[in-house]
Parts: C-alpha cells; sequence; structure tokens
C-alpha cells in the first residue's frame, strides 16, 4: 500500500471516529445500571483487565501496521487481540457457573438439614453461611449482615438472588421467599427436590462442558493455524501477498477478515451454553415507594 492509501485511510479513519464521538455526545448515553453489591469490590480489577486487554490490542495493532502497511489486517489483529477473552474465554466462565450451581446444591442441602432441628430460616441461614462454598460465600454474607441489621426477610433474600446472579438460584430463593412470607410447612421436602433438580442440572451440565470442550479446542487451532500461515507468508514470500498492498487489495483482505470473523463467531456460539433467563426480579417502583417491599415478577409467561 502507499503513502498516500495509507494517509487517506487513516484519515477516514480518524474522521469516522470523531463522527461517532460527536453523535454520542449529541444524543448521550443510557447510565448503567447500579453494580450488585457483590461485585463493587472486583469493580477496579475488572477495569484494570480491561485496561490491559485494550492496551494489548493496540499494541498487537501498531506493529502489525508498521511490519506490514496494512491498516486492515492491524484494525482486524488489534480486535482480535483486545477481544480474545471473547473468544476463547468461554471455558472460565463455564467452570464459574459449574462451581456455583455445585455451591448452591450444598447450600441447599445443608440448608434442609439445619432446618430439620426445627430452627427457622433466620437462624438457619447464618449457620449454613459458615461452611459454605467459596462460589455462594460472599453473597451468603452480605446475606447474613443484611439479616443482622433487621432487614425483612424476603427482601434480603430478593437481594441475595439479585447478587448471585443466577437462574437455577432464583428457584432456591423463591421457595424460601415463599415460606418466608408464608410460614408453611413442607420446606424441607421443596428443599430436597430442589437440591435433586440442582444435582441433576449439574450432571448435565458437567456432560456438556466435555463434549463442547473439543469446539473450542477447534476454534482454537483454527485461529492459530490461519495467523501461523499468514504470518509465515507475509514474512518468508512477500511476493505472493503483495497483491493485497494495493487499495483493491486491502478492500478484499476486509471482505475475507470479515467472512472469517463470521465464521469464529458461530463457532463461539456453538461452544457457549445458553442458560435460561432469570424470572425472579424485583420491582423498582414498589422499591421506591416502600423500603424492603419487594415483588416476585414472571418474566415471559
Amino acid at each position: 500500500m502507499t503513502d498516500d492509501a495509507l494517509l487517506s485511510l487513516i484519515c477516514g479513519a480518524v474522521v469516522g471516529g470523531a463522527l461517532l464521538l460527536l453523535v454520542v455526545a449529541i444524543r448521550g448515553t443510557r447510565p448503567r445500571e447500579s453494580t450488585p453489591s457483590l461485585f463493587k469490590r472486583s469493580g477496579s480489577a475488572e477495569n484494570r483487565k480491561h485496561l490491559i486487554r485494550l492496551g494489548a490490542g493496540v499494541g498487537v495493532g501498531l506493529v502489525v501496521l508498521v511490519v506490514t502497511r496494512w491498516l486492515v489486517l492491524a484494525a482486524a489483529l488489534g480486535l482480535l487481540a483486545a477481544l480474545a477473552d471473547r473468544f476463547f474465554g468461554g471455558t472460565g466462565e463455564e467452570r464459574r457457573a459449574i462451581e456455583r450451581l455445585e455451591a448452591l446444591a450444598t447450600w441447599t442441602e445443608a440448608l434442609r438439614d439445619t432446618i430439620a432441628g426445627a430452627v427457622g430460616l433466620e437462624q438457619a441461614i447464618p449457620a449454613t453461611a459458615v461452611n459454605a462454598a467459596p462460589a455462594i460465600k460472599p453473597g451468603l454474607n452480605l446475606l447474613v449482615d443484611r439479616l443482622r441489621i433487621r432487614e425483612p426477610l424476603p427482601s434480603a433474600l430478593m437481594r441475595f438472588a439479585d447478587d448471585l446472579d443466577d437462574p437455577s438460584a432464583d428457584l432456591i430463593v423463591a421457595a424460601l421467599v415463599l415460606n418466608a412470607r408464608l410460614r408453611g410447612p413442607g420446606l424441607r421436602e421443596v428443599l430436597s427436590a430442589l437440591a435433586d433438580s440442582a444435582r441433576e442440572e449439574l450432571d448435565v451440565r458437567r456432560k456438556v462442558a466435555a463434549e463442547r470442550r473439543s469446539t473450542r479446542r477447534s476454534v482454537q487451532v483454527v485461529v492459530a493455524i490461519t495467523l501461523l500461515v499468514a504470518a509465515a507468508l507475509i514474512l518468508f514470500n512477500p511476493t505472493y501477498v503483495s497483491p493485497y498492498t494495493s487499495f483493491v487489495g486491502q478492500f478484499v483482505l476486509f471482505i475475507v477478515i470479515a467472512l472469517y470473523a463470521v465464521g469464529l463467531v458461530w463457532l463461539r456460539k456453538l461452544a457457549k451454553i445458553e442458560v435460561p433467563d432469570r424470572f425472579l426480579i424485583r420491582s423498582d417502583d414498589r422499591r421506591a415507594h416502600r423500603a424492603g417491599d419487594d415483588r416476585m415478577e414472571v418474566v415471559g409467561g
């Protein structure tokens, strides 16, 4: 690519980014929802990780631009480096979900056994929070703290569900909220059924995770081989890739990379476990008028 063509592409990118920022400044942005209290402490760590990924993406893009002088390839590899966790980070997210589900099942069984000794929920929850698994222990500690400051049990349980932000936890919390309001019998049987259901879901998730691990590995192999072949051609056979140095060649390269990106997104969707939406939510209107008076709503049904 000639210097004039490269300068034109850079100027076009700068002008496009400026126009985008102008539109955002005029229209404004929607305010983000308040972060759940369970994750407030990890906000700074997440921000640092995002900055590190952004810096890595910018660095990779600049290096590729200096070496190849291909703006399209530099932008594509920079985005790939910055969004690597989106394409290859599903394993950790899936593992955390499985650990959280197993912790919920174990805690439900412990809560059931504690209630069997004629102990109320207000006493059983702090007793079982001591030996809870690390996946849900921070949320349980917050729940215990809310009970200690005399927050109503239904309200504290609803906030506990928001802290966990898991559809499987909504089933257990919904049963506890109903029992806390109605004080009816049969809570032990309900908790036993929920614990068994959680164990069955845990087995299914583990089997699915083992099967989809091969799909994730295929994505990683495809990306690694493609990058290695492209790097070898650019470094050791520049004559073969010389047509891409022109403006038309860059446009063709953009189409090729776009099709490649669509394939990666498709493979990423195949490797991702779809979980149902949460059905246990709190009404913001009633919460604004009466603190502690929360309402369960079923979404979509």
